[in-house]
């Protein structure tokens, strides 16, 4: 039930492990979300380690044996249970426990409340999705909790999990400072790895693989474990052709505004329920839907918002894409690392690929040209933007161009 087996000193640990370590110490439950395959269970594993000997427990919630711990109508029974599991503790001690796919079990929020409430008890947790989080149970960890998104790995974090940077260079920088480092010579000096990050994305699995057809299988098997799991688990949608078409018809319209009403019509379903598969799509990491952007809070819904995959490597997958797509929509993830992106399309006639935190402005181009820049710039000033960029994949060593590889 509770296994106790350390993870290797081998495996690297994700940035967001030393986020996670400086909350280990508060009340709030910490809730790991993210795609499968990310990491999040090694992630929690090695937070587990890292606890030292404080009373702690783990469970595993597709094993059903670990779910039966917690199936009692009376709470303060379950948590007798726990006691007695995790045995002697010292005067004050509290009990941290660890639950790996919390959305197994969606009953087990309203006992992580009560523990917390009654007896302290402290909670790292893992769950697949934040559509299951939102819609099963939207209020009952509401202030009691901390969350945490788990994305595949950056740009960064495949060089320093293939050993090709230090931990110390793959921790996010400001965005400031990351374009600082902008220069021919680490664009040439990592041009192939990027080449590999596009075609292939940032799952942990995939990256340490080096064999390119092994590679194309586990990215496979990824995507068939989201048809096999989540989708049965976390939707009532009897028809899995409806959510494989749309994938389908979405990847040809990476960056590009949706039209909600053009996808019903080309899957023979309502609006509604196309606007229900995106929600699942995006709540279950698979996709993002970036909004317009807008001075005021931005009220669109998902038609008119620009589509993009959370990993280039499952794009790819699924379906073909030029490469001026893919690689804008690998920039647009590496971007998202920095805040919350959106993009501005005046009636066709003016238009900027991303916008970071509502102030800085960037266009994303194979081949970027100064007439680029200049557009931006005119762009950017009519709405009254700070400073703008031009993502260029092939280097320019000019003011206001940057490469990818420093994003």
């Amino acid at each position: 039930m509770a296994n106790n087996e350390k993870i290797s000193n081998n495996v690297k640990k994700r940035i967001l492990f030393g986020e996670l370590k400086k909350y280990l110490c508060k009340k709030e439950a910490l809730v790991i979300t993210g795609m499968r395959q990310v990491g999040k269970t090694t992630l929690m594993r090695q937070v587990y380690d890292y606890s030292g000997d404080k009373p702690k427990l783990w469970f595993d919630f597709e094993n059903p044996l670990d779910v039966k711990t917690f199936e009692d109508i009376d709470y303060n029974n379950i948590y007798k249970r726990l006691e007695n599991m995790a045995g002697e503790k010292k005067a004050g001690e509290k009990l941290t426990v660890f639950i790996d796919e919390i959305q197994i079990f969606p009953e087990i929020t309203k006992i992580i409340k009560y523990l917390i409430d009654h007896y302290q008890t402290k909670f790292v947790v893992t769950g697949s999705s934040n559509y299951y989080l939102k819609n099963l149970f939207p209020e009952s960890l509401s202030g009691r909790k901390f969350l945490f998104q788990l994305n595949p790995l950056s740009f960064k974090e495949c060089l320093y999990f293939q050993e090709k940077i230090s931990e110390k260079e793959a921790v996010l920088l400001k965005l400031s400072d990351a374009i600082k480092q902008n220069d021919i010579f680490r664009h040439k000096k990592f041009e192939t790895d990027y080449e590999n990050f596009l075609r292939f994305g940032g799952f942990p699995a995939v990256v340490l693989e080096k064999d390119k057809i092994a590679k194309e299988q586990i990215l496979k098997n990824i995507f068939a474990s989201f048809f096999e799991k989540d989708f049965k688990i976390l939707s009532d949608y009897k028809d899995m052709q409806e959510l494989r078409d749309l994938l389908l018809l979405l990847v040809p319209r990476i960056g590009s505004m949706l039209d909600v009403t053009r996808l019903a019509g080309e899957l023979g379903v309502s609006r509604p329920k196309v606007y229900h598969y995106l929600e699942f799509l995006q709540g279950t990491f698979v996709i993002k839907l970036l909004p317009r952007y807008a001075k005021g809070i931005d009220r669109t819904v998902a038609g008119g918002k620009k589509v993009y995959f959370s990993d280039t490597g499952l794009l790819k997958i699924i379906g073909n894409v030029n490469d001026a797509q893919l690689f804008e929509n690998a920039a647009i993830n590496q971007l998202g690392q920095y805040g919350r992106v959106s993009f501005y399309n005046k009636r066709n006639t003016a238009e900027i690929d991303a916008i970071l935190e509502k102030e800085i402005s960037f266009e994303v181009k194979l081949n970027g040209t100064e007439r680029d820049y200049q557009k931006l710039e005119k762009i950017s000033s009519d709405l009254g933007l700070g400073k703008g960029y031009v993502i260029s994949k092939n280097f320019v060593e000019k003011e206001g161009f940057i490469s990818p590889a420093v994003l």
